[in-house]
């Protein structure tokens, strides 16, 4: 039987944002032992560098201080010691974010891969930890949120959790202090609600009662049979902020942030449109759990966390995830068709704005995601195509074909779940799992819904060629209307500085472009007139086409007089309808 791995993880001054970690292996390598800690976490494709976070690290066997020396920046070897070799560190921890470790006064939070050390050799042994309450009457009250099985603590409580191996520690995030908690089921499987930060009137029965119905249309959707899912019980934790937006994906649980003006408030019906794209992620991270942390590219089978893991299939894993997301909103009945296509269509004129789909296959964008579509600099949208918005809609487009060429006996839906029963419905058991290979893709689509998509491939994942939507959408009763905006519009993306409108980003071909503003200028009038903070809409408001006006911005420390033809927003605008005509109406995607 092989000895645990055991942790102790609590913090002696949470007002320092550091939590103390305690590590003990019983019987370390002979040679000298090796530990380190991830370079990046699963779901987030950029090399991240969790170990410059440790801010004191020591080893000492049988009360005696041993040797610890750092290998390279995120590995440390321990010189050979006779008994259990105990290592404690201290993890700065302020990272308001999803992917790695935040704690206060107020609550923590963290992933495994920032706070555990790998031990080498022993990722296989089962790996223990306890969770230990701050010291101070403050905490007293706190209590812990995490997927991770008890050991010997009771749920919600400090104590004692248990992983398989080093692969599931790292996978089971752990939240805790003050939070609202709320627990219903889906299909018999607990699912809890965690929510930190103050909400005022959070209205969580309608919260609970929102996702049941998404979480069991989704076990349903992978088993339509029996209806089981593949975890025995399920957390979604959610920090509430002024703002904020952004969610990750684990395979018992996920990891969110949002606004809290986007969550329910009690006593308001009506729902808003920030509490659907909350939902909207919500269930995006859900389908995650089949998508991406079970079936899974043959590059993440298993993760080398210490290195990039390159995949040209992230269009599969997260671009078919963001079209199933809101598709699932629908199919519930939580948007209706009206509200679906209006939230299609803004995903549609979003890839459209970017000339970077024209330079920039979806393969492409997958394979460069740790180089180019995680570290996105003022010329990205001219340069890349997001793999989830353009992915989404090939998953469209692929649904629709499938459709339409086997007469409605075939969906993407089939592929979908044949996908699950080879790849991914025995990922965690003793048998292991394997990963789709990259050259296996297209096969696998063609053997499973009898279409050729050769050339689909071809042209729209590995090519740039836009997608045939009209054409496909008007087959199925979905009127898709072109024009272009009548509002005056210098093709820019704007951010504030301070009391002062900044352009972020300049779209090529827009009037920005063709004048020479650039990235970085921020706007100081407009024919005289001041630009408010806001942005220059107001004043262009009282201008036409093709009047000429005059812009100061300041560039770097310089000021720049820039004149500018004005023209109407060069973006073509999509919206979609029902065709009442139609009658292939009854043919919609649902």
């Amino acid at each position: 039987m092989l000895t645990p791995v055991r942790y102790t993880i609590t913090s002696h001054d949470p007002a320092a944002h550091v939590f103390d970690v305690t590590l003990t292996i019983a019987i370390p390598d002979e040679g000298g032992q090796v530990v380190s800690l991830p370079a990046w976490i699963p779901g987030s494709y950029m090399i991240r560098e969790f170990a410059r976070n440790i801010v004191q690290i020591g080893a000492e066997c049988k009360g005696k201080k041993i040797p610890l020396t750092k290998y390279d920046k995120h590995t440390w070897i321990a010189e050979p010691c006779d008994g259990a070799l105990t290592l404690t560190y201290q993890v700065y921890a302020w990272d308001l974010s999803v992917r790695t470790a935040h704690l206060d006064q107020t609550h923590a939070f963290f992933n495994g891969t920032s706070v555990f050390l790998r031990v080498h050799g022993q990722e296989d042994n089962t790996h223990i930890v306890d969770i230990v309450r701050p010291v101070g009457d403050k905490y007293k009250t706190w209590k812990v949120a995490t997927s991770l099985p008890e050991l010997k603590a009771k749920r919600y409580g400090f104590g004692t959790y248990m992983a398989d191996n080093y692969d599931a520690l790292i996978d089971h995030p752990v939240e805790v202090g003050n939070f609202a908690l709320a627990t219903f089921k889906a299909h018999g499987v607990p699912h809890d609600i965690v929510i930190t930060g103050h909400v005022p009137n959070l209205d969580l029965s309608r919260l609970s009662n929102d996702l049941q119905k998404i979480c069991e249309a989704q076990i349903a959707f992978f088993e339509p049979k029996k209806k089981l899912a593949p975890m025995q019980r399920y957390v979604f934790m959610t920090l509430a902020v002024g703002d904020g937006y952004g969610g990750l994906e684990h395979r018992a649980s996920t990891a969110l942030i949002c606004a809290r003006s986007d969550l329910p408030v009690k006593g308001k019906d009506e729902q808003s449109e920030g509490y659907r794209t909350y939902l909207g992620l919500c269930s995006h991270e859900y389908f995650h759990t089949w998508n991406v942390k079970r079936i899974k590219p043959a590059a993440f089978a298993p993760y080398d966390l210490n290195v990039e893991n390159y995949t040209s299939m992230l269009w599969l894993f997260e671009g078919f995830t963001s079209y199933y997301d809101d598709l699932f909103l629908l199919r519930t009945g939580l948007i209706g068709i009206a509200t679906y296509l209006n939230m299609l269509d803004k995903t549609i004129n979003g890839v459209l704005r970017g000339t970077g789909r024209l330079k920039q296959s979806v393969a492409e964008s997958s394979f460069d995601a740790w180089g180019k579509y995680y570290r996105q600099d003022e010329n990205a949208t001219n340069a890349i195509v997001s793999y989830y918005t353009k992915g989404s809609l090939i998953a469209l487009a692929m649904d629709l074909t499938i459709r339409r060429d086997t007469n409605g006996k075939k969906t993407l839906d089939d592929v979908m779940r044949a996908l699950w029963q080879s790849y991914g419905r025995t990922f965690y058991t003793e048998n292991g799992g394997q990963g789709i290979a990259e050259g296996d893709t297209l096969a696998l689509f063609e053997e499973i819904t009898g279409v050729d998509f050769k050339r689909f491939f071809k042209r729209y994942i590995h090519g740039t060629d836009e997608l045939p939507l009209k054409e496909l959408l008007s087959e199925f009763g979905v009127t898709y209307d072109t024009g272009k905006s009548d509002k005056i519009s210098l093709g820019v993306r704007l951010t504030k500085e301070g009391n002062s409108s900044k352009i972020a980003a300049v779209y090529e071909g827009g009037v920005a472009h063709a004048a020479g503003l650039s990235a970085g200028d921020v706007f100081v009038a407009i024919d005289g007139l001041r630009v408010p903070v806001s942005g220059p809409e107001g004043l262009l408001a009282r201008y036409r086409q093709n009047d000429t006006v005059t812009i100061h911005v300041f560039r770097r420390d310089e000021l720049m007089v820039i004149p500018v033809k004005l023209k109407r927003d060069h973006a073509e605008q999509v919206t979609l309808g029902v065709d009442t005509t139609s009658n292939v109406a009854r043919k919609r995607t649902r």
